[in-house]
């Protein structure tokens, strides 16, 4: 069964806005700001950003300063040596295109138990519908690793027992021991994937790899593909753009000049481009709704199973920076406290690391995942990755040495957040702005 996004969207009104504006906070931790971006960013100094940082209550996961979560008596691991749950029913709460369906109904199959699938398509959605706590699901497929530490902090999530657990031998050697959950105490490693630009080449007459404009490209392209170009909804992918475009590496910055120049850089492809900013990138691409998409590197191989049928895969591109330095991150997968079947969701996470059902999880949504033995030649001689997208699979030295979103401190979230605000209100409905 695959329900609704729990907070579905409709139109572009001002309550919409009001709403998206919300699940940004939701997302930050923070409150919304009624006034623009320059009196917030102007009030707020490094000095104060840092202060504010020290006395924050999560732990900041760093690829210098690993962390090892504490695990708690009053949440303690599930014990080992348990039956799989009888006559019950594993509920799932994934990424919207993330989770192929076939495998939890072979899943639900073999181990004789009903699945339920609940999908959204921002991770606000779940943040916000896991801390309502109106529904109760055992799985969540998908947490950023960003937000791995409030998940912990803010009890949300179960402590993982390897007993039930064997597959992740077989997972990257960077991700069996990740900085963000030293030993995988809370999360296995999902989804793993690069973030670059989508787009049709039989429409767009555009080559990134041949001009050589880089992160440019959305502002370079604007006259030729005006309302066909799309950033994504989430707001640290599309401010890292604009980092990424003033030729800032650091995807995690805390100055608030920064973030300002990054706004305004949004603002003005806004202005230049009018950009969609949703993350229905595969069913943009493949309509043509789209030209030039923001994108995980797992959607662009997704639209291409959703072209029509006289549209070859190779009228799709994308371009990630050959170097291998660009923004690389991997979601996780995790039990859920109070989960009432823990077994069955414990068993879920590792079947998902098994190489069969991850070759046809890929082959359903695009997305790689770190597994050893599935090579980029493996999976396209398989047929689960179209040749010509070959260069959307995730090499092991991409996660090594890519760049990253790491955890913010709560103050900077919020500069982020307002940043991200601003740009949303530039791009609603003029009349209802």
């Amino acid at each position: 069964m695959d329900a609704a996004d729990p907070l579905p969207r409709p139109g572009p009104t001002r309550r919409v806005f009001l709403a998206r504006a919300a699940r940004v906070a939701q997302v930050a931790g923070v409150g919304v700001a009624a006034g623009g971006l320059g009196p917030l960013l102007a009030a707020c100094d490094p000095r104060a950003a840092a202060q504010s940082a020290a006395v924050d209550r999560v732990k900041l996961p760093d690829p210098r300063r690993p962390v090892r979560w504490p695990v708690s008596a009053a949440n303690p691991p599930l014990a080992g040596g348990l039956r799989p749950e009888r006559h019950a029913t594993l509920r799932v709460l994934a990424w919207a295109g993330r989770l192929n369906p076939r495998c939890l109904d072979a899943f639900g199959r073999r181990y004789r138990c009903r699945t339920e699938l609940t999908t959204f398509a921002i991770f606000g959605h779940a943040m916000a519908a896991l801390q309502a706590g109106r529904e109760r699901y055992d799985v969540l497929l998908g947490a950023p690793t960003y937000m791995v530490g409030r998940l912990v902090w803010r009890g949300l999530v179960q402590p993982l027992n390897h007993s039930y657990l064997p597959n992740v031998t077989g997972v990257w050697p960077y991700l069996t021991d990740p900085y963000y959950d030293l030993g995988l105490r809370y999360t296995v490693p999902y989804t793993v994937y690069t973030t670059g630009f989508g787009w049709r080449r039989d429409l767009l007459e555009v080559d990134p790899y041949a001009l050589g404009i880089g992160w440019d490209l959305p502002w370079t392209a604007a006259a030729l593909a005006k309302g066909k170009i799309a950033i994504l909804d989430d707001y640290r992918e599309s401010i890292g753009l604009a980092l990424l475009r003033g030729g800032i590496t650091d995807l995690s910055t805390g100055d608030p000049e920064q973030i300002n120049q990054a706004t305004a850089s949004l603002l003005r492809l806004d202005a230049i481009a009018a950009p969609l900013i949703d993350n229905d990138t595969a069913a943009d691409l493949a309509s043509g709704r789209t030209w030039l998409h923001l994108a995980w590197s797992g959607q662009v191989a997704a639209a291409a199973r959703l072209l029509p049928k006289h549209v070859p895969a190779e009228s799709l591109g994308y371009w990630f920076p050959p170097d291998g330095v660009g923004p690389v991150s991997n979601d996780t997968g995790t039990v859920l406290r109070g989960a009432r079947s823990p077994v069955l969701a414990h068993l879920l996470l590792n079947d998902l690391l098994n190489d069969r059902t991850a070759m046809t999880n890929i082959a359903g949504t695009g997305f790689m995942q770190p597994l050893n033995r599935l090579s980029p030649r493996r999976l396209v001689d398989a047929g689960a990755l179209p040749k010509a997208l070959a260069n959307t699979c995730v090499l092991p030295t991409y996660v090594d040495h890519g760049l990253k979103e790491l955890q913010l401190p709560e103050s900077v979230d919020e500069l982020w957040a307002q940043g991200w605000n601003a740009v949303i209100r530039r791009s609603c409905v003029p009349d209802f702005c």
